[in-house]
């Protein structure tokens, strides 16, 4: 049994408008539509409680990144001066 051809396709259109009219046909189509939105939705959320991604860590900030860097150690200490010795110049 192969796909159903134009002719019966036209067939099964004609019975579904004389059995549900054709005031009733888009109200049909637009409840399908939701159903069928509310469904992907539900099976989205299935999805992602049977596989929960892994927390990424979150990103330093830039105030992190100045406390933890030590490339940018402000002054480099320098030798004090004994005050009791002259200085030679």
């Amino acid at each position: 049994m192969g796909a159903p051809g134009p002719g019966q396709i036209l067939l099964i259109v004609l019975v579904i408008l004389l059995l549900f009219g054709a005031t009733k046909l888009p109200n049909l189509a637009r409840n399908a539509g939701r159903s069928a939105r509310i469904f992907k939705s539900e099976m989205r959320e299935m999805k992602n409680e049977s596989n929960p991604q892994v927390e990424k860590p979150a990103q330093p900030t830039e105030a992190d990144r100045i406390a933890n860097d030590s490339s940018t150690d402000p002054v480099e200490p320098v030798d004090r001066v004994d005050p009791t010795k002259k200085n030679e110049l």
